[in-house]
């Protein structure tokens, strides 16, 4: 058959697609394990992901929890942290710590042959950790040293300070990290978190190429893990916004620009479509706002809008790092192009081609049972499953127009949002 090179293949829209959900088994203490199998994958992961209990905490000592995980592999009752670190070395494995304002706990790699040999330590670390006060100490040496470097960078800075004008400066998801905070730490506050909050109302979620008799081994070993079951939900503060923050850097070349607003969950029936505006505005490399300050007027590298949730709260948020020169042109462009997005309708070759890139962008998110569990999670967490998927697939072949421009008068046309601008 002649292959004319000259056309590009034809972009054939799947009519829907099938996933499988995990295999779910119940754990004692109403604990559930997430398995998904990988054939002919002889890698296995673990995450063991419990619910925050930061909000627990006072402001002053924000960073426990973060602290706490990376000092679990510091040293256990039976080894020391060289003797952890060459284990793991020597089996192919690595740990890693998971921190979010409303999740954390541990995540395990390894290989299907080392993996019942690795997993008697990874069990030890939920409670035989001894966090040795030298190691403590140099990691609120390297954290300080860490804050001290972010808070140079224009864009770090704009990040931390547009949270901070959401919700405010003395509530948690607003609040600025200093190295006061770890000055505040304590050894007895890691252990106290450690043995006392930690561990609170975990799940796991597995993936390898385990047969029914390894997951029952697996099963029975993580029956003897700690847990916590969860308390009360914890009341948290009203934000209390500030629209502007301006900090101004003489001599600074470059200037972080932040724009944005509250926004809505994966569980909201807007949200389909307000993913899409999002898209079409600053959300790929053919976004309005690529094309405008960066193609047409060479003013950033890069600039992006996305859509992001801290615990309950959703917000939208653009960003750019823009040349100081051009600060209050690329503002007024923002703004611009945010009305034309929420006025006028997208043509119908603009359409076409955010509707094959997000098609094809969400297809190619599920091509390994890996990234599988990390959409199944991603949903798990919001009360979804993978009907959320199906139903988004649907909605992608389907959006007009119209149901766009419906979105943008309805969340985008509200001008002007939250501002930030270092630099």
């Amino acid at each position: 058959m002649h292959l004319d090179r000259s056309k590009a293949p034809e972009f054939i829209i799947p009519a829907d697609f099938e996933l499988s959900p995990p295999e779910i088994r119940k754990l004692t203490s109403d604990r559930t394990l997430y398995f998904i199998s990988t054939p002919n994958l002889d890698a296995v992961k673990l995450e063991v992901l419990g619910k925050s209990q930061r909000l627990a905490l006072p402001l002053e000592k924000s960073l426990v929890p973060s602290f706490t995980l990376q000092m679990l592999t510091e040293g256990t009752h039976g080894l020391t942290e060289t003797e952890i670190s060459e284990f793991l070395d020597f089996h192919a494995t690595e740990l890693h710590p998971l921190v979010s304002y409303s999740h954390e706990g541990l995540s395990l790699l390894t290989t299907k042959k080392h993996f019942f040999e690795v997993l008697p330590l990874f069990s030890s670390l939920f409670d035989l950790a001894v966090f040795p006060i030298e190691s403590f100490e140099k990691k609120k040496s390297q954290r300080k040293l860490s804050i001290r470097l972010e808070r140079e960078k224009s864009a770090s800075r704009a990040s931390s300070q547009f949270r901070k004008a959401l919700f405010g400066e003395n509530h948690p998801y607003g609040l600025e990290i200093t190295e006061a905070h770890v000055d505040q730490l304590d050894r007895k506050d890691l252990l106290d978190y450690y043995q006392n909050q930690l561990w609170t109302g975990t799940e796991f979620f597995l993936c390898g190429n385990l047969n029914s008799w390894e997951l029952d081994r697996i099963v029975e070993l993580l029956n003897g893990l700690p847990f916590l079951k969860e308390k009360n939900s914890f009341g948290l503060p009203s934000p209390s916004p500030k629209p502007k923050i301006t900090e101004d850097r003489p001599g600074a070349l470059q200037s972080s620009i932040r724009i944005g607003n509250w926004s809505i969950g994966k569980n909201h029936p807007d949200f389909f479509a307000l993913s899409v505006f999002n898209t079409i505005l600053g959300g790929y490399f053919g976004s309005r706002l690529i094309k405008n300050i960066r193609e047409d007027k060479g003013h950033t590298y890069g600039i992006y809008s996305s859509l992001a949730e801290i615990g309950d709260f959703n917000y939208w948020v653009i960003g750019a790092d823009v040349q100081k020169a051009h600060q209050a042109e690329v503002l007024a462009e923002i703004y611009k192009e945010i009305s034309l997005l929420a006025t006028d309708r997208v043509t119908s070759q603009e359409l076409e081609v955010v509707r094959n890139y997000l098609i094809g962008q969400m297809v190619s998110k599920f091509s390994s049972s890996f990234e599988l569990m990390d959409r199944f999670r991603a949903v798990h967490h919001s009360g979804l499953d993978f009907e959320f998927y199906r139903k988004k697939l649907a909605y992608l072949r389907t959006f007009t127009a119209d149901d766009i421009l419906q979105i943008g008068q309805k969340y985008f046309s509200n001008p002007p949002f939250t501002e930030v601008v270092i630099g």
